[in-house]
């Protein structure tokens, strides 16, 4: 069932659902003069679930969150940039655990329906002093405007230049449901889910494990098939919350109910995805990369998301040089089955490589001008199948080396 034409896209992000508070506020984490601790709180517990990065190396907020969302019942959500806690052993599990603790004393509520993220660099201690500092001053001035909701995006931000936030809404059941969020992430981007975050929250009524489902689905269209640089962080974490204030009947698994509530958890998540391909550190150019005509979808996938984070083919784009050999190469080490002889590469419909034939001086130049844009899409079509995947993706400028090198000093 194709739900997507009943979604409608609007302006919004964390406080667009009802039933949410939140606020973005400065605890020097890192930097003076600049918000970096968020805090979103939602009216009374609700139904959660959360996805988590499958890196071995995992941070401790991590850690923590993935046995306290367990339950399935969240109320709040503490975050903070300039510090991921990552690679801090015991010690940094514990200031994980006090801040959930000292978040739920100062807001009145249970340590175990507050869950808890962190974003930065990796293997410093969390200096939590000026983290509950940051925190305090997020709860007196929480509220429930575009601009609350705005506070949380901009203070979750590391080397991210723009904040980023979606929100649709849907009919289910007669009623209008809400489903915003915002998201960071710009570098170390390869999200494998199973230093990217994402908060979403929605006022469906809906059980955690309903929840979970369709958080899964729309994270496999979405962040899933995203690709910045191909690291994938050690603190990658996304959260949906679901207070139920829509009044709708509670979505079960299956039918049209669910259908609507995964299409406008999707439409907010691709969004976000494609904002955050659009701000990778240094990037010039927004790139989707096709690969169809391919035996599986997990071929298609594969091929897709190895030509996106290809160094090689990468810098081409950033050098608007149509390199079609760096992009079949990929392909061709990425695992899938291809054959050369019965590939074509395009951009924006242009070919550049057709079966063995390769574009002259005449069409090299039509290639030119598509590179000079900044978004364009690289189709692969390799002619073996039925099976096609896109990944978002960005070009490698000098800046990404720069603001990499510079990243800890």
């Amino acid at each position: 069932m194709d739900s997507s034409g009943k979604v409608k896209m609007i302006k919004g992000g964390v406080c667009s659902a009802r039933g949410f508070r939140a606020a973005g506020a400065a605890g020097a984490i890192k930097y003076e003069g600049r918000d970096d601790v968020a805090l979103i709180v939602a009216d009374r517990p609700c139904a959660a679930a959360a996805v988590f990065t499958t890196n071995k190396v995992a941070a401790a907020p991590v850690v923590y969150d993935r046995e306290a969302v367990k339950a399935g019942e969240v109320q709040a959500i503490l975050a903070n940039s300039g510090c991921a806690n990552a690679c801090t052993g015991e010690a940094g599990l514990k200031d994980a655990e006090l801040s959930a603790l000292v978040t739920a004393g100062e807001l009145g509520i249970r340590p175990e329906h507050v869950l808890v993220a962190s974003t930065g660099v990796i293997g410093r201690r969390l200096p939590t002093e000026r983290l509950f500092a940051g925190m305090r001053a997020a709860a007196k001035a929480l509220g429930r405007t575009p601009a609350h909701g705005l506070a949380v995006a901009k203070a979750v931000m590391t080397t991210d230049t723009k904040p980023k936030e979606a929100a649709a809404t849907v009919v289910i059941g007669g009623r209008k449901v809400t489903v915003g969020g915002c998201s960071k992430g710009s570098g170390m981007i390869e999200p494998n889910m199973a230093t990217m975050l994402g908060f979403i929250t929605t006022d469906a009524a809906a059980s955690p494990a309903v929840l979970k489902r369709a958080l899964k689905l729309a994270i496999s269209k979405s962040f899933n098939r995203l690709v910045v640089d191909g690291d994938e962080s050690t603190n990658d974490s996304v959260f949906l919350l679901a207070s139920g204030a829509a009044g709708n009947k509670p979505v079960t698994r299956g039918g049209e109910d669910f259908e609507l509530l995964r299409a406008a958890l999707e439409a907010v998540c691709v969004s976000l995805a494609r904002q955050m391909a659009k701000d990778g550190e240094g990037a010039t150019k927004f790139v989707t990369v096709t690969v169809k005509g391919a035996k599986s979808e997990a071929d298609a996938a594969r091929a897709a998301r190895a030509v996106a984070k290809s160094p090689l083919a990468k810098t081409s784009w950033f050098g608007r040089d149509p390199n079609w050999g760096r992009v079949l190469a990929a392909v061709g080490y990425s695992g899938a089955d291809v054959v050369d002889m019965k590939a074509e590469v395009f951009y924006d419909g242009v070919w550049a490589f057709r079966r063995g034939e390769v574009a002259d001086e005449a069409r090299l130049s039509r290639l030119a001008k598509v590179l000079a844009k900044d978004e364009f899409e690289v189709v692969v079509d390799l002619h073996l199948g039925k099976c096609e995947s896109s990944v978002y993706t960005c070009d490698f400028s000098l800046d990404y080396v720069h603001i990499n090198a510079d990243y800890t000093t």
